[in-house]
């Protein structure tokens, strides 16, 4: 672990720290979508689905901004998962509850 951080300057555990006090927030947007998808609420369907996919981001930024000589295909893994769920947000919010996918 000692040498992940000083080849790539990621701390295993602020990663891992960060994926912990995440996982609550990640669930609890969960559920709360839900709720607000049976009361078809667009707003909080939105409000919840930017805090899951800012929970499902922090930990996985924290390697994209302070991580330093990683393989190159790390960084697109990153920014394809990254892209997908920005874009999935944008795609859901510009279209109503009443519309088909």
């Amino acid at each position: 672990m000692a040498g992940i951080q000083s080849r790539h300057g990621i701390n295993p555990w602020v990663f891992l720290g960060l994926m912990t006090a995440c996982a609550p927030l990640f669930y609890y947007s969960i559920y709360r979508m839900g709720k607000a998808a049976v009361r078809k609420d667009a707003g909080q369907i939105n409000l919840w689905g930017a805090l899951f996919l800012a929970a499902t981001a922090m930990p996985y930024l924290y390697v994209l901004a302070l991580g330093r000589d990683l393989p190159w295909y790390i960084y697109i893994v990153l920014a394809a998962l990254l892209g997908q769920g920005v874009w999935s947000l944008i795609k859901r919010k510009g279209r109503t509850l009443g519309d088909k996918p």
